[in-house]
Parts: structure tokens; sequence; C-alpha cells
């Protein structure tokens, strides 16, 4: 499927339409496949990465400050910062299958670069500042309203899964709460992480990720929920 069909799919996922596409396009450019066509290092996603993490701020700023008028500073800035990291913005990503729309140069797309969770939230943060850019601040908030603010609450829980669980487990048992990796899935480039969380020999959750940490979160958030979370799905 060629690029200009992909990139119109995206924007049919996302309900945005691009006035100018180029913003689109560049957005989806990393570095690695702007550097194998030689086309400067100006024509990656970097630059657009840099001003879509400032509005992701801002935008998420003004939501906690609207939304939850009765919560702290500090609190506000710790939730900010599990909002905008790396690790969720990569599962925002992922609803919307964000790797399927990188550009990426050969040896990042062998070694598995589209489920990279660096690069597919970089590229997320680069796809709010070409909105940003191309129907204003009105057009960029309302995308991170609905595709990073949205169901707010469970993300928190999973995003926040280990302490919660740590947290519930001192209050309420003596046992100790660990963690054991039980198996590793899938080729070296796209390894899959099989992780349990225990309470002494009891086996309470289990979780994978494409991280050991990844898999730890998913393993508390089982524990908690008794749901279990789909696995990462191995990318081509």
């Amino acid at each position: 499927m060629g690029e200009r069909v992909l990139l119109r799919e995206l924007e049919e996922k996302i309900g945005y339409y691009f006035k100018d596409r180029e913003l689109l396009n560049r957005a989806m450019r990393h570095s690695s496949y702007a550097n194998e066509r030689h086309l400067g290092r100006l024509q990656c996603n970097e630059r657009l990465e840099f001003l879509g993490d400032a509005v992701l701020e801002l935008v998420t700023s003004e939501f906690l400050y609207e939304n939850f008028p009765q919560m702290p500073e500090g609190d506000a800035t710790k939730t900010r910062a599990s909002i905008v990291c790396e690790q969720s913005l990569a599962f925002c990503a992922d609803g919307l299958t964000l790797g399927r729309y990188i550009q990426l140069g050969r040896g990042e797309r062998v070694s598995g670069g589209r489920g990279r969770a660096s690069i597919v939230s970089d590229a997320f943060e680069a796809l709010i500042g070409a909105i940003y850019l191309d129907g204003g601040f009105t057009s960029a908030k309302e995308f991170v309203r609905t595709f990073v603010l949205n169901d707010l609450e469970h993300k928190k829980l999973f995003f926040d899964s280990k302490t919660i669980l740590q947290e519930r487990i001192q209050a309420h048992h003596t046992e100790l709460l660990h963690y054991e990796l039980v198996r590793e899935e899938g080729p070296d480039h796209q390894k899959v992480f099989v992780v349990q969380a225990l309470l002494g020999d009891k086996v309470i959750g289990e979780g994978s990720g494409r991280t050991k940490k990844a898999a730890e979160q998913a393993a508390a958030y089982h524990a908690l929920t008794g749901e279990r979370m789909p696995k990462p799905q191995y990318t081509r």
C-alpha cells in the first residue's frame, strides 16, 4: 500500500484532514527514513515532535486544572508526567496502530521499529505538532482530548498499577509482592516478555509486554482488576 493511501487512512482514523499533507507526511517520517534517502536532517519528524510535546503538556495541564480543581500542584505535576511519558503515549499510539503509518529506514523496519515505544511515542507527539501547525490550537486540543485524555482513570490505573498494587498489598498482607519472568516469546528483534505477579508463592496476575517493566505493569494491572491485558501484537 502506497504512502499516500496509508496517510489518508490515518486521517480517516483520527478524524482530521490536513490542508497541508506534507505536515502529516513529515510527522510520520522517522530520522532513519530521512537519512536513508538523504533528505536532510530537518526533513524528519523531530522538530514536529518537539512542538507536539509542548502542545501536549499545555493541553494536559489545562485539562487537569479544569477537571480536578481540588488536585494540589504536586499531584497534578505527577499525573501530567504519567500521562505524557513515553509508555503512556505508546499505549495511545497503539490504539491508532500508529506504527503502521511511520516511515522507517530499512534497518529500523527489520529490527521491529514499528513496535518500539520510543519511535511510536515520538511519532504521536509529532502528529500533535503537525495538527497544531495545520489547524491551530483548537484542533490539536481536540485530538489530545480524544486520543490521550479519554478514559483517563483507566489509563492512570494501568500506568500506576505497580505502585497501587504495592500500597494495597502492604496495607492488607504480610507476604511480599514480587515479579517473576516466566517466559519470552517472539523473535529477538520483537521480543515479548511474560511476567507473573506473586504474593508469596501465589500467582495473582500475569501480563506481557515488549519490555520487562511493561510486562510487570500489565501483571500488576491484571492483579488489580482481574482482567487479562491483550498481548502486544508482533509487527511485520
